[in-house]
Order: C-alpha cells, then structure tokens, then sequence
C-alpha cells in the first residue's frame, strides 16, 4: 500500500514544474513580445535666418571674345602674334597673300575705265545727234526736207541717248566689280577689332586657309577681353525657375583654391542646351545656361571649371529644423489602422515600400484621390512625445545646406529627432518606441547609417 506522504510530495512537484513551465512560457512571451527600442538623435526647432541656394558647375570663360576667321582664301605669309600677347585695337593679326587679288583689283580697275570712257563717247554721240535733230527738225518746218528724213534723225537721237543710259549702266557694274575686288584684297590683311589678348592660336605662317564669305571661313584664332570675364553654368530645369537677373552668387574655382568669388547673375537662357537631343537610353537631362559676372580681376584663363552657389530666396526669423531629421512617409490607410487595432503589424509605409494593394475606395474617396490611385508619399517629421516617436506632417518651405524652414505642423521649442540616418528614412513609425544617444554620438552614427543605407 502507497504511503499518503509520498503520494503527496508527488503532487507538489508535478504542480511545482507545470507552475514553473507556465512562468518560463509567460516570461519568454513577453520578452518576445516586448518592442526594441530604437536609438535616435534629436534637436530642437529654432528660429533663424535662411538663405536658400542652387548649386551649379561649368567653366570661366570670357565676356567678349571673338574668333578671327578668314574671309578670303590664300596662303598665311605674315602672324606677327603670338598666343598670350597682349593686342590692341587695330593691330596687325594677320596678313594673307596677295597676289592675286591685285590682279583682279588691276583688272576690275581697267574695265572700269574703258565703261567710264564708252559712256564719254556715248554722251558725245549723243550731243551730235541732239545737233543735227534741232538742225534738221528746222528744215522739216520750212518743208525743205522730207518727214522720213526727219524722223531718221528724230530715231538716231533716242539711239544715241539709250547708248547713253546703258554706257552709264556698265559703268556702274564696272565699279561695283572693282568695289568688290578692292574688298576682297583690304580681307588679306586683318587688325585687331579690340584691345585683349590672343587666347587661341590655330595656324602659323605658311599654312593655307579657306575663306567663305556667306559661312565661316577657317578658324585663325581667337581674342578675348580677359580683363572681364564671366562663369557659365548648367542649371536644371526644377532649379532655373528660381534663377533671376542681378542675384548674388558666390564662386568657387578649381585653380584658386580656398578662396570664394563675388558674381552676380547677368543671361538665362530661354532654350535648354542641345534641346531635342537623345542619348542611347534616353532623352538627355534638360540643362539651361546661366552667365555670372565675376565682380573681381583675377588671373583666370578660359575654360577654368568653376562651382557657383546663387543665391536665391532669403527667409527671416523662421522655424526650421535640421534638413536631415525630414523625411517621407505614405498616408494611413483604413488597412494600417484596422491592422494597428487589431494588433497585427500594418503593412510598411516608408518612402521606399510600395503601396499596399488593400486600400479600400472609401479611404481613397476621402484622401482625393481616385479608386485605385496610388498614394502619394507625405513630408513628415518624427517629434519626441515621451519614449516614443509621433509621426508629424509638415509643409516645409525654403532649404539650405543644413536646415530646413517649417511652414506649418511644429513649434517652436520641440524637440525632433534628427538621427541616425537609418532610423529616420526607415525604422521611425508613428508610436516606435526610442532612446536619446548620448550628445555628440547622433552625427557619427548618422553618417555610418547613411554609409550602411547607400
């Protein structure tokens, strides 16, 4: 027979492990179930001055130049420059031979004479006829001669002045062929038309060039005024709505390193460069040039590559919070929160996911949007409410390189979170759990979540 004792300090242990086993389970569950934290950077929203800019490359170049070409054809017999001097007005560029237009200007030159003299005969021819007409007409009066006869000198008379007017007519062509030869024979030599320097030089003495008086002729080399020169930039089409005349800009130059240049904005373009044009993939991206005036002398050189930041609208005294801490989510939907409620996850909702298939007509009626349109991703900023993140919609206005102006959806005295970068593009949802780092520890872990994220 079984001893009672025994038999109950089996029920005790049985009962004791089942007690222990429930505890274990209920204790795993709930560190299970228990949300990580997330590590996070903040900052506050403050009041400051903004100015927002547009950042754009191209090349210095100067403000007048000019390619000297060749007008007429012929062989190089005299290039007393060199590239790098200095020129003035006027002076001597270069000298083409020439021979052979002054044989043309001393053949246009003789056929110009003989018309002037064709029209000296023919004007005499013409008075001897006017003479015997009046002398004859007369006769005819008095009947001493017949009406043929009178009309034959009447017909010898309009002979003489039509000889006239067509010797006259010669004469002009012939001069307007001399005027063209005595041109053509002036273009064998070319000054300077301004005071700059030779930048380019293209030929030397002894090489043949091809003039074109209705097109470009060969390129000899080309002048610049280097005393005023000027920074040409591409800017894209979102940014040059922003870009006006007479807006201050500051220039960065490879050559001069650091140092910064005043310009101020004079041209933009009204038609985008090589506009039309297609590359392998695609249609090029859409690039307008804008012309800076540099406001200081330097020694610049064309060509020099150069980075402009332009100014372009300025904001006093605005909220504004780090650029870094802005970020974008998509709308809750009747899916998210059913989800929510019902404590499963909700599908994601970053920037970067795609829209959940299940958003009903009824959310979609009541966003503005149409049945089946895709939901558009909103600027959001996460504000620390506690140990948690609250999701925050905001208008965000201006922007420079570090911070961001609110227009509305903060205040001023709130603190956000700014960082790290993998938390606030991706972790942060509305109600996260999060943990302030240690001040000075937000920026390194920004940059190496940001270095993760690429």
């Amino acid at each position: 027979m079984a001893n009672p004792k025994a038999k109950r300090w089996r029920k005790v242990i049985v009962f004791s492990g089942i007690a222990l086993g429930l505890v274990a389970l209920t204790a795993f569950a709930l560190l299970k179930k228990r949300e990580p934290e997330i590590l996070v950077e903040t900052d506050k929203v403050t009041r400051r001055d903004l100015t927002e800019t547009v950042v754009a490359n191209g090349r210095i170049q100067p403000v007048v130049q000019v390619k000297i070409s060749a007008e007429v054809s012929g062989e190089i017999i005299e290039l007393p420059v060199k590239e790098g001097q200095a020129v003035r007005k006027g002076d001597l560029l270069v000298r083409i031979k020439p021979d052979t237009y002054r044989a043309n200007q001393r053949s246009a030159e003789a056929s110009y004479q003989s018309a002037r003299s064709g029209l000296a005969l023919s004007q005499a021819n013409a008075r001897k006829a006017g003479l015997e007409f009046k002398r004859n007409e007369e006769l005819a009066k008095t009947k001493l001669i017949s009406e043929s006869q009178y009309l034959e000198y009447q017909t010898a008379l309009e002979i003489a002045q039509s000889q006239v007017r067509s010797s006259e007519h010669q004469v002009a062509v012939a001069k307007a062929s001399l005027d063209r030869v005595e041109e053509e024979l002036a273009k064998t030599t070319i000054n300077s038309p301004l005071t700059g320097t030779v930048s380019k030089l293209n030929l030397e003495v002894g090489e043949r060039v091809a003039g074109n008086t209705m097109m470009s002729g060969t390129e000899i080399m080309t002048l610049a005024d280097l005393n005023q020169m000027e920074a040409r930039v591409d800017i894209g089409e979102i940014d040059i709505v922003l870009i006006q005349k007479d807006q201050s800009a500051s220039l960065e130059v490879d050559s001069f390193r650091d140092r910064k240049f005043k310009g101020t904005v004079t041209e933009i373009a009204n038609s985008s460069k090589g506009a039309g044009a297609a590359s392998g993939a695609g249609q090029d991206a859409t690039k307008f040039e804008v012309r800076i005036h540099i406001d200081e002398n330097e020694a610049f050189r064309p060509g020099m590559s150069v980075t402009a930041e332009i100014s372009t609208r300025t904001r006093t005294n605005v909220l504004t919070v780090p650029v870094q801490s802005i970020t974008t989510r998509l709308p809750q939907t009747n899916t998210a929160v059913t989800a929510k409620s019902s404590g499963t996850n909700p599908p994601a909702t970053s920037a970067a996911a795609t829209n959940a298939p299940g958003t009903n007509a009824a959310s979609a009626k009541s966003s503005g949007k149409k049945p089946g349109e895709a939901a558009k991703p909103i600027e959001v900023v996460f504000a620390l409410d506690g140990d948690k993140a609250k999701m925050t919609t905001v208008k965000r206005g201006i922007n420079d390189e570090s911070w961001a102006e609110i227009e509305s959806g903060l205040k001023e005295g709130q603190e956000i979170i700014s960082g790290g970068f993998k938390a606030v593009s991706r972790e942060l949802e509305d109600g996260k759990k999060v943990k302030k780092q240690k001040p000075g520890m937000g920026k390194e872990t920004a940059a190496k979540d940001k270095e993760a994220g690429k």
